[in-house]
């Protein structure tokens, strides 16, 4: 019955162009609030928003989040639920960034026209306080070249912060950029038979293809 409840009024608050949210973490207990549809909805179409340090002020205390989840509705522009965990300034917390790339219409793979620049990752968890979070990360692939693959540990991190899955083994510093060639399509040698198949076979599989 209690859930029924609560179900109740998220679906009254949203009708009323307020978002349903939650506070969680810390030594507090979960904390149920509200927020204004339209001013959350326009911060959301901001990156920073999904890896700053949020203020929220609740009735003049003003408490330190980050967003961990946001439930949108399939179809609609809208929020249904969010929620907020309680940031400790002396404590690391563990907030995925988003990747910046730099310069790569500049570098030699960039400029070569049969060359292939594919973005392995769009963001990377970091640990930090929360006084040295980062907005994002910058990539500068100015210099990248045809053959070139930036990993994990070449990303430049500013002081505090660093990369956990690095100190998990080698095997971990992923690509995160790499650079080569298109692919050509295969051309069958001179010499190689070519077996003779009827006209309607042959339409037929390229319809199965489809």
């Amino acid at each position: 019955m209690a859930a029924t409840s609560r179900k109740g009024a998220s679906r009254r608050l949203r009708r009323a162009a307020s978002i349903p949210a939650i506070i969680y973490g810390g030594s507090a207990a979960p904390q149920p609030i509200q927020l204004d549809h339209e001013k959350i909805w326009l911060a959301s179409q901001h990156e920073w928003f999904y890896s700053s340090i949020l203020s929220l002020d609740l009735d003049g205390k003003v408490e330190q989040v980050l967003l961990r989840d946001m439930q949108r509705h399939p179809f609609k522009q809208i929020i249904m639920h969010l929620d907020f965990q309680r940031v400790d300034a002396n404590q690391a917390i563990r907030v995925a960034v988003p990747l910046h790339f730099l310069n790569e219409d500049k570098s030699p793979a960039g400029k070569a026209a049969d060359v292939v620049v594919t973005h392995e990752l769009n963001e990377v968890e970091v640990s930090c306080l929360p006084k040295d979070l980062p907005e994002f990360l910058e990539i500068d692939l100015s210099a990248l070249a045809v053959g070139d693959i930036v990993h994990l540990s070449q990303i430049k991190l500013p002081k505090g912060v660093e990369i956990p899955e690095l100190k998990l083994g080698k095997e971990h510093d992923v690509a995160v950029v790499i650079a080569k060639h298109g692919k050509e399509e295969a051309e069958p040698a001179a010499d190689a038979p070519v077996a003779e198949v009827p006209a309607a076979k042959v339409a037929k599989k390229d319809e199965d293809k489809k």
